[in-house]
């Protein structure tokens, strides 16, 4: 095989049940295994910038307390020739805002534990053209027919700063998500609920109008990255196994 890369199919069925158990609720900082919870490591809180509902879904999966904080900023002045360089932009533009504003609250002054900021971006790519959330029903409509029986890519970053220690962690993931037919019925549905002018491309996978119409999610795997292994959070926004790396990673003393 190509050293430099391999290929993972991740088939989603129609009969697809997306429900995870969700593992016990950590107490903010706290781990959730003796082995683990006997690690020197400082309990810290955890801010997540997003008003996403999926992303916090996920992190509460995850077993994370968190509040969220929403950056507000105008993402269509950021522009990067390449889809992973402009998530991994935006994702940190949102930190360096929230961070700004906690500063000029003194919030962070307040914080007596260590503190622990996640950000992230997700655009969709149609050949070849960045896509981000429509702006109008014409536009939602054309993006969602161009992915009926076709496919299109998911690229997301995820940034985690460490607002303590000034540490960060930051990278991309991508993933080709392929549809079956989507009748313009399913369309009119999802324009009509407003869902698809919430999300890059107009697209939520996990959305149970959406999901039976999604025929596989195929991700690169990178060598050797291997952090770049996961599963399909990638299109729901925030990459769990790399979120929970990067925090692992945030939370070591800094080297002198």
């Amino acid at each position: 095989s190509d050293k430099g890369g391999a290929y993972l199919l991740s088939f989603l069925p129609h009969t697809a049940n997306t429900s995870r158990a969700s593992p016990p609720r950590r107490a903010i900082g706290a781990k959730l295994d003796v082995a683990t919870a006997s690690m020197s490591k400082p309990s810290f809180q955890i801010i997540l910038g997003s008003a996403s509902t999926a992303r916090r879904r996920i992190l509460a999966e995850m077993g994370y307390e968190f509040r969220v904080m929403t950056a507000d900023i105008d993402e269509r002045s950021i522009r990067k020739d390449k889809p992973e360089e402009l998530v991994m932009a935006l994702a940190e533009a949102k930190a360096d805002a929230i961070i700004a504003r906690l500063l000029n609250t003194g919030q962070l002054q307040k914080d007596t534990d260590m503190t622990l900021l996640i950000t992230a971006d997700t655009v969709v790519v149609y050949k070849g053209v960045v896509r981000e959330k429509p702006t109008s029903e014409d536009e939602a409509r054309e993006f969602i027919k161009g992915y009926s029986g076709g496919h299109a890519a998911v690229v997301g970053s995820i940034l985690v700063t460490n607002l303590t220690t000034g540490s960060r962690r930051v990278t991309w993931e991508r993933a080709e998500v392929y549809f079956h037919e989507i009748p313009d019925e399913i369309i009119d549905s999802l324009i009509e609920e407003g869902i698809t002018f919430k999300v890059a491309g107009g697209l939520m996978l996990e959305h149970p109008l959406t999901l039976p119409f999604v025929e596989a999610v195929v991700r690169l795997l990178i060598f050797p990255f291997s952090f770049l292994i996961g599963n399909t959070d990638t299109v729901m926004g925030l990459p769990s196994a790399l979120t929970q790396q990067f925090i692992d990673e945030v939370l070591q003393p800094l080297k002198a």
